[in-house]
């Protein structure tokens, strides 16, 4: 099987999390700080639209006893981005793209190495259709002269203004 990647995602092996993880699968779930976590039972993923999210939570996981990486691979978690893959080597996983069916747009997963069921597992209520799948852009961490303009912090986005698209535009954050 395999897990769906968007933007920065964590992946984490499900052993792992049932070895070393304070409480096991159960408390790791109810920790996840959002709605994106998915597992195809081998490994689970959770999703962050800001890199300083994902870092926060890969710092969680490391103090929660899982290993990042060690010799510069990755051990119990890795990182994957949704258009470049893997963020440091890993021997345990495969990044790739597949279809949702013959006719639509790829999407990005993982699935550990050497497994070939293609079969992609999602968060709860994820569909295509507004997906970051479908409609990513790149937001730059520096939007000063870009004609992006921060307006305000709310229910868990932070809120910005594109002069250019003349709309609000939104990233969901989980740290303050």
């Amino acid at each position: 099987m395999s897990v769906l990647v968007e933007a920065h995602s964590i992946i984490v092996r499900c052993d792992a999390i049932d070895d070393r993880y304070p409480g096991g699968w159960e408390r790791f779930a109810a920790e996840v700080p959002n709605r994106t976590l998915c597992s195809d039972g081998e490994i689970a993923r959770v999703g962050f639209m800001q890199p300083t999210d994902a870092q926060a939570y890969i710092n969680h996981l490391v103090r929660c006893g899982l290993r990042f990486r060690e010799h510069g691979t990755a051990v119990d978690l890795a990182a994957a981005f949704q258009l470049s893959g893997m963020l440091v080597p890993c021997t345990w996983l495969e990044f790739g793209r597949i279809f949702l069916n013959p006719c639509s747009a790829s999407v990005a997963f993982c699935r550990l190495r050497g497994g070939t069921n293609t079969q992609l597992v999602k968060p709860d209520n994820w569909k295509y259709e507004g997906s970051l799948s479908q409609t990513f852009g790149f937001f730059p961490s520096d939007t000063e002269g870009m004609g992006i303009t921060f307006r305000r912090h709310e229910n868990g986005m932070d809120v910005y203004y594109d002069s250019l698209a003349e709309k609000e535009v939104y990233v969901g954050r989980t740290g303050e």
